[in-house]
């Protein structure tokens, strides 16, 4: 079975749901290959808004499976894995399409960097929310931090991601991050959001994210994202994420 599913719903809507909630919907390679079919599809015509989901009520996304990726322990295998999925996170951000993370459970690490590649955030009221990469004695890596300092306010990016700290739904949504916070079923907190959008014909939708994605072509944000992954695999490689990658195992 996939760790994925992607349904198609009435008036033009996309629904990718990462299905591993006894790992907290974390991401592996199987997941990836998940992301790519879901953009690839939401290209399509008919499509008009596409949204990014986790299984349950516990994690939207708790970024990459270290019981998967802890077995990467060089520079060269680290980006192996860090440059396939930044790609997939730039053809996200680049879809001419609106994308919308539905945070209906905590997000961590890699987990936020996924969210950052969608314009839109709408968040459960009591979930938790961290770059907590720092933590781990490694940069964000797939493109995250280059996209957070595109969408929020320098000092704003800077604060979040470097102190590495949890944030609260209101604490990021009086930062900025999250646009929406919802209480009850996320499906209809989903639909409220994006009621005034749907009702927009899709060759308008695109072309204002058009006006986005030239603004980001023009900043070479391609090329600054490369320079994160490259730094964030020579990180990789150090004893120190290691050592603490081993902690965080362990502590499970």
């Amino acid at each position: 079975m996939k760790p994925y599913t992607i349904e198609e719903h009435e008036n033009g809507l996309l629904i990718f749901t990462i299905t591993r909630e006894s790992k907290r919907n974390s991401i592996n390679y199987e997941v990836m290959d998940g992301l790519v079919e879901a953009i690839e599809l939401a290209k399509l015509p008919h499509v008009k808004i596409l949204i990014i989901t986790g299984e349950g009520e516990k994690a939207f996304c708790s970024g990459g499976d270290l019981s998967v990726f802890h077995e990467l322990k060089t520079e060269e295998q680290a980006y192996t894995m860090l440059s396939r999925m930044s790609k997939i996170l730039y053809e996200l951000l680049m879809l001419p399409k609106p994308t919308v993370a539905l945070m209906n459970g905590m997000a961590l690490g890699g987990g936020c960097e996924l969210a950052t590649a969608c314009d839109f955030r709408i968040a459960r009221k009591d979930i938790k929310v961290g770059f907590v990469q720092g933590k781990l004695a490694i940069t964000t890596g797939w493109g995250g931090g280059t996209i957070l300092l595109e969408k929020l306010p320098s000092s704003t990016a800077l604060e979040i991601l470097m102190e590495s700290s949890i944030y609260t739904a209101e604490e990021l949504q009086n930062l900025g991050f999250i646009h929406y916070i919802y209480e009850g079923d996320p499906l209809y907190a989903m639909l409220t959001f994006i009621k005034n959008k749907q009702m927009i014909e899709g060759s308008v939708l695109r072309a204002y994210k058009e006006i986005a994605v030239r603004k980001w072509n023009q900043s070479n944000i391609r090329e600054r994202i490369e320079t994160e992954v490259r730094k964030c695999s020579i990180l990789w490689e150090s004893e120190a994420h290691h050592k603490q990658v081993d902690l965080f195992i362990n502590r499970k």
